[in-house]
């Protein structure tokens, strides 16, 4: 039997996980567009007193299933792509026939996962829930608890800090099954980018060594048409 909505009762009220879902969605909106995009991402590593390792991509990203990363710095990487599709993650090297799966969770570089930068949004993996706000330098922020829906998810939990007054991300921290931090980010430097304000700095910091440290900058963001047919293996010998 179906039943019809109670009169005078919130969909927020008759679903507590609405509100939250909404929020993160809204964030992810911030983040990234929902349509498909091209952006390029400079990311410097720095671990202890070590000469920060630089590298540059570019990403070909159509909603929170497929995605292209390119890198295209240093020479001596230039021309792998990471293609993903769904939770699927391949790497393919030139010259090399076949390509090799990879896991989200795995690291790319520093402290960036190959999921903190092939899937970045939120709601499609994790099921949200309000557990509180908080006031930080004067302004109220939403916290949000993020469950991943499955092991493939890059990881198994996150806390995450939304400001109120427009949804925008401050914060996040990222946890293992075991409920283990591993690592926390800020989203920084917010600037006009694939026409709207957004965070174009991620500050990651490994929580067991706090000197070592992901810088991630995004610019040149672009709006595109990406056919399906662009994030297929057979496609990426096409990509420049």
């Amino acid at each position: 039997m179906l039943f019809s909505a109670v009169p005078g009762i919130s969909q927020a009220e008759e679903d507590p996980d609405a509100a939250a879902r909404a929020i993160l969605q809204k964030s992810d909106e911030i983040r990234f567009p929902v349509t498909g995009f091209e952006v390029a991402v400079r990311i410097r590593s720095i671990e202890g007193g070590d000469a920060p390792e630089v590298r540059e991509f570019k990403v070909l990203s159509k909603g929170n299933e497929n995605t292209i990363v390119l890198t295209t710095s240093p020479a001596s990487e230039r021309g792998q792509i990471l293609l993903m599709k769904a939770r699927d993650l391949w790497l393919f090297v030139p010259n090399v026939s076949q390509p090799v799966r990879l896991s989200l969770s795995q690291r790319l570089t520093g402290v960036v996962s190959n999921g903190d930068i092939a899937r970045a949004n939120f709601s499609g993996d994790y099921n949200p829930k309000l557990v509180g706000s908080e006031t930080i330098d004067g302004q109220a922020y939403h916290v949000l608890e993020l469950t991943a829906i499955d092991r493939a998810v890059t990881y198994q939990k996150v806390k995450y800090w939304v400001k109120q007054s427009s949804n925008a991300p401050l914060k996040a921290e990222f946890y293992s099954l075991s409920g283990r931090l591993l690592k926390t980010c800020s989203y920084e430097d917010y600037k006009q980018l694939g026409g709207k304000v957004r965070p174009t700095k991620l500050v990651m910091v490994d929580a067991l060594k706090e000197d070592t440290r992901s810088f991630m900058d995004y610019e040149d963001m672009k709006n595109r048409e990406l056919p399906d047919k662009v994030f297929t293996k057979e496609y990426l010998k096409k990509l420049e």
